[in-house]
């Protein structure tokens, strides 16, 4: 009896291994080959390069779908298209799940959809960031509406769980039709070039409806993404790259919203003067320069993660360690429409500041603005409602928030970028900063319009009043003076104020009022 028993043990062992590699190994041989041939990784593949070695832990590698009809019946697959589980990043643990194209081209199936489900439980329930690698082919046709059924467990997990854990899509292939809105849900969208495509409807449906011959990647590609709708976050040439990125990314957030990022002892000394900012900003209010330089200057080892780098570019956001902590900066970019606001800039930065109070990571908004940009399609396309997102996400915000006004902040727009008046715990600025309702040109040709026009010499009485007018209301400590700036500070000790001022914020706490939720200009 006890050799039979060890007989069925060993037969029983050995079926479980055998099912396990077919699992692993996927049904269709040619399936790799196939996969390496479009330039595209394995799922499997994706996920050693995401988690720490030998860390991941697979669940449901035996699932298969119970759909019958129309040819499923005969083709029953381990796995059922998606692959999940849980590993560690950096030691600290991420839950994934990844489409394997081999598999039914990533099709989402009811059973694939349970998968995900199961998993997004898991990942709220531990506490821990979820990252997706999606390279499907969207809804399964074969089993009608339950895969639609499917997508919408997910949006509603991916909505539940949205500022409770950090949520990452990384595109990997292509997503259409519903597939697409759970990325649009998440906190951080990846994509790669030439491999990854997003849209609602296909260029087949376009051309049928509309006339308009596109393609793939015009339509919803990597860099129209990147750089146009806004979509994605990242954009990279390799998956490679992009999956080291998202481990980048993933060492800089909290593991939910009841924690912190984790901090890491800096090489950088905390009172590193920071002398090169005095060349590096123009003392010309009008000249440009590139903000992200001063970026570079103040965070740790020079070392930031820009989110958005080639959309709305005349807003700046991004994550730095400021000694060792974790910071998201906002800054205005006068390199790109001179650093005005626009309907695009401030979605994006409110975007942004949402992410940081969301995860407890603390804001650092660094202005140059000289107001929102005027013109007729801004304002037919909502400017008002636009930027007011922006101002809501300040508002709102309970993260410890500081302010530094590196030249000029004028009007709506010195409002809008963090200002004492919207609750920000301290506010700096530069010796030459000039903050006022607009520029001392346009007021002196509103305040004196009169007295100009009817000047025997109008440009010397304009030029004298503007002087007049920068003199008493635009000097540099006009702020300081009424308590809506706490101090002057060089540019030298940006870096120095900015850790000190964090550090004694880091216990802060804040409370709303009590509400189910504001309501927000969407």
């Amino acid at each position: 009896m006890h050799v039979t028993d060890e007989r069925a043990e060993g037969s029983g062992t050995a079926e479980l291994r055998r099912r396990k590699e077919e699992a692993r190994r996927g049904p269709d041989p040619d399936g790799t080959r196939k996969q390496h041939a479009k330039g595209k990784l394995t799922a499997r593949e994706r996920i050693d390069l995401l988690m720490d070695e030998g860390t991941f832990h697979e669940i449901e590698p035996l699932r298969r779908h119970r759909a019958t009809g129309f040819g499923l019946e005969a083709r029953r697959p381990y796995t059922d298209g998606v692959i999940t589980g849980w590993g560690a990043v950096h030691g600290r643990k991420v839950f994934v799940y990844a489409h394997d194209f081999r598999i039914f081209g990533g099709a989402l199936g009811e059973a694939h959809a349970e998968k995900i489900h199961k998993l997004m439980d898991l990942a709220a329930a531990a506490g821990a960031p979820l990252v997706s690698l999606n390279d499907g082919a969207g809804a399964r046709i074969q089993e009608g509406v339950t895969a639609l059924a499917g997508y919408g467990g997910i949006f509603r997990r991916n909505v539940r769980n949205s500022g409770v854990i950090p949520q990452i899509s990384v595109m990997l292939g292509p997503s259409a039709g519903g597939a697409a809105y759970s990325p649009a849900l998440s906190d951080f969208v990846f994509m790669v070039r030439s491999t990854s495509q997003m849209f609602v409807t296909g260029p087949d449906v376009v051309q049928a409806v509309t006339g308009e011959r596109v393609s793939h990647d015009d339509l919803g590609g990597a860099d129209v993404h990147g750089a146009t709708s806004g979509v994605a976050h990242f954009v990279h040439d390799d998956e490679e790259s992009c999956l080291e990125d998202v481990r980048f990314l993933l060492s800089l957030l909290p593991a939910n919203n009841r924690s912190v990022p984790e901090h890491y002892p800096s090489g950088d000394p905390a009172d590193r003067r920071t002398e090169a900012l005095r060349d590096l900003v123009p003392e010309d209010p009008g000249r440009a320069y590139d903000v992200r330089d001063v970026v570079a200057e103040i965070a740790d080892e020079a070392e930031f993660l820009e989110v958005h780098a080639t959309w709305a570019t005349n807003v700046v956001c991004a994550l730095v360690r400021l000694d060792g902590h974790v910071t998201g900066i906002v800054a205005n970019q006068p390199l790109s429409m001179a650093g005005a606001l626009d309907i695009h800039a401030a979605e994006k930065a409110a975007r942004f500041v949402q992410m940081c109070d969301a995860f407890s990571i603390p804001i650092v908004t660094l202005v140059d603005v000289p107001g929102f940009l005027p013109g007729v399609d801004q304002e037919h396309h909502g400017i008002i409602r636009h930027g007011a997102k922006l101002l809501y996400a300040y508002c709102n915000a309970t993260v410890p928030r500081v302010s530094v006004v590196l030249r000029k902040a004028y009007g709506g727009a010195y409002i809008v970028m963090d200002s004492r008046s919207v609750g920000a715990d301290l506010a700096y600025a530069w010796p030459g900063n000039e903050i006022a309702v607009m520029g001392a040109e346009g007021a002196a040709n509103v305040i004196f319009r009169r007295e100009i026009t009817q000047s025997d010499s109008p440009d010397e009485t304009r030029a004298r009043l503007v002087k007049e007018y920068k003199q008493e209301l635009m000097h540099p400590y006009y702020g300081a003076e009424r308590g809506l700036v706490d101090d002057v500070i060089e540019p030298a000790e940006t870096r120095a104020v900015l850790i000190a001022s964090l550090a004694m914020l880091r216990a802060k706490h804040a409370d709303l009022p009590v509400r189910k939720h504001g309501n927000p200009p969407l």
